[in-house]
């Protein structure tokens, strides 16, 4: 039986979550920025694409829990859910923003998080080719990077009018999911868009305050849950509840900023019909 509480057993759990991380480093940089790399598309009605390095980097790590948590749940964006027996369920998202990772830029990242019953309860954002990695739970708020390690802490803006938004896509979902982030980004300072997983790492360093998006899946948003709780911010839907199995995130560096984001969004969906 698992104590998730006890210290130890979770020492046990953030060596087998570093140690997935490095083996997804290892087989993911030799295709990075690499003559010839091919990407299939899993989307036909749009572009989703998948590349070797997505399939091998979770591969690497489901081997990593065959070897030290066999128990274990697993639910990964390229080979789907495997159930387990110990009541916790790793989810996994090789790359993060493989449209990213194929135009060669560092903004992609893999995504590790465990989850109980309640949710994330630790998370992992790592960038394998900057070699920064943003690690959040069990008492763990810490960024390791090229220029050693330090604590993860949101900065406290409270003010939409002093706020930097990020989200990956301008189109942030349908045209009402877009009209409502408009809403927040009309009135922020400074909007900027592109950043996938990468973002979500930021507002935990305390480098920016709003990240926005909408049709997240489970293995996008979980990781980056227990990171950012972890550094003292706030992850919800755009209804104030619970996110982790996907769908439309709010994610802030305090809560009066995300109170105000929210309210903003939800009075742009009510007045499109959106919502009742």
């Amino acid at each position: 039986m698992n104590n998730i509480d006890d210290p130890a057993f979770q020492a046990e759990i953030w060596s087998v979550a570093e140690e997935m991380a490095d083996a997804a480093r290892a087989v993911i940089l030799p295709h990075f920025r690499a003559s010839g790399l091919s990407a299939e598309n899993k989307d036909q009605s749009g572009f989703d694409p998948v590349t070797i390095a997505d399939k091998a980097a979770e591969q690497a790590m489901r081997d990593v829990l065959a070897a030290r948590r066999p128990l274990d749940g697993i639910l990964g964006e390229e080979f789907g859910s495997s159930q387990g027996d110990s009541g916790l369920t790793w989810v996994l998202d090789p790359i993060d923003g493989t449209r990213g990772f194929i135009s060669g830029t560092p903004t992609w990242g893999v995504l590790i998080s465990l989850n109980d019953v309640s949710g994330p309860r630790l998370g992992v954002i790592d960038q394998p080719y900057i070699k920064e990695r943003f690690c959040g739970g069990f008492g763990r708020a810490e960024v390791i990077g090229p220029q050693g390690s330090a604590p993860l802490a949101v900065r406290g803006t409270c003010d939409l009018g002093e706020a930097v938004l990020f989200s990956t896509f301008p189109e942030v979902g349908t045209a009402q999911d877009r009209a409502a982030f408009e809403a927040v980004m009309n009135e922020v300072k400074l909007t900027r868009f592109g950043c996938d997983c990468y973002a979500y790492g930021l507002l935990a360093a305390g480098q920016i305050d709003l990240v926005i998006e909408a049709g997240l899946n489970a293995y996008d948003i979980a990781a980056p849950i227990g990171v950012i709780e972890a550094a003292g911010g706030i992850v919800t839907n755009w209804e104030g509840g619970k996110v982790h199995e996907g769908g439309r995130s709010l994610a802030a560096a305090t809560p009066e900023l995300h109170a105000k984001a929210m309210t903003l969004l939800q009075n742009s969906l009510r007045g499109s019909g959106a919502v009742s």
